[in-house]
């Protein structure tokens, strides 16, 4: 068997995901990059998105992470993100009304609504629903 990577997924909640893989695909806040075993050490900062991910059987999956770092040592890679789900986990409903409040207060602005707040919030409920998407 080639080698593996141990990928961890934690939040400050959970661990949302640890397991073998083949391949870890994630957005940083200064671009994608991509990790398989044999890796040299990275620390990163992550941006919202999608963290794609190949399991040991060659299936591809995905996670929403909504920000947080990323750490490779010896053939491990620890997602430590602000939030995240695994596809198969994310509510769409759920995350199509979060989208929908976040343009309603972008639209109706007013000096109570922290403007940045809620393009952030916006930004999210999308990339939840595109990562849902993945899978469906």
């Amino acid at each position: 068997m080639e080698k593996a990577l141990q990928l961890d997924i934690v939040t400050p909640d959970k661990v949302v995901f640890s397991d073998q893989v083949q391949y870890v695909g994630a957005r940083g806040v200064e671009g994608e990059f991509g990790v398989l075993p044999g890796h040299f050490q990275l620390l990163a900062a992550l941006d919202i998105g999608c963290l794609r991910y190949t399991n040991l059987e060659g299936d591809k999956k995905c996670a929403f992470v909504g920000g947080g770092f990323a750490e490779v040592l010896d053939d491990k890679v620890t997602i430590l993100a602000e939030s995240s789900e695994l596809a198969e986990d994310i509510d769409q409903a759920r995350a199509m009304q979060a989208r929908e409040r976040a343009e309603k207060r972008l639209e109706h602005r007013t000096e109570e609504i922290d403007a940045d707040r809620a393009q952030a919030a916006l930004h999210r409920a999308i990339t939840r629903i595109g990562v849902y998407s993945e899978i469906h």
